[in-house]
């Protein structure tokens, strides 16, 4: 019988398609695995954003790796907001990918975000935290812009959440 670990493991294919070196794995947007039966599972997955545009795509894609699991003859994947995202879900592998794509990643949050915690990023390729914001909305709903004074790079930041 299949573990949780090797659907996860699996599910590591899946990339976001507005940041394709990502996974929905480590980018904490699967949020429940439940084993219905022996070849039957049910994924629950929560959008890092109301109205995500590529959670859809998401989904495809995860119902479409599982597929090729010859154990599994029932597969559901279902959206939902149950249990809500945060940026604390994506794991310590997804923000270096996310550094490492170019874009600053979100800051572990344990209080109220405020406009003090969007402003202090460093930067994704020089490390300086002399760093502007120049918008709260970048390119998706999910990032905002900023600009280091030092290499004098623009950049996005995964907002925190």
């Amino acid at each position: 019988m299949l573990q949780k670990e090797q659907i996860l493991s699996v599910l590591q294919a899946v990339k976001d398609p507005e940041i394709p070196v990502i996974s929905v794995v480590d980018l904490g947007v699967i949020t429940d695995i439940q084993f219905l039966t022996e070849d039957s599972i049910k994924v629950i997955m929560t959008p890092t954003f109301a109205g995500c545009p590529a959670i859809e795509v998401m989904k495809q894609g995860v119902y479409e790796q599982l597929k090729m699991l010859p154990e599994l003859k029932n597969i559901e994947v279902e959206v939902n907001y149950d249990i809500p995202w945060t940026s604390n879900r994506i794991s310590a592998c997804g923000k270096q990918l996310l550094k490492d794509f170019g874009l600053a990643p979100p800051p572990e949050i344990e209080q109220e975000i405020s406009l003090e915690t969007l402003e202090q990023v460093a930067c994704p390729y020089c490390n300086s935290k002399n760093t502007t914001l120049k918008s709260a909305f970048g390119s998706t709903l999910c990032r905002s812009v900023h600009f280091c004074n030092d290499c004098l790079q623009g950049f996005e930041q995964f907002k925190p959440l």
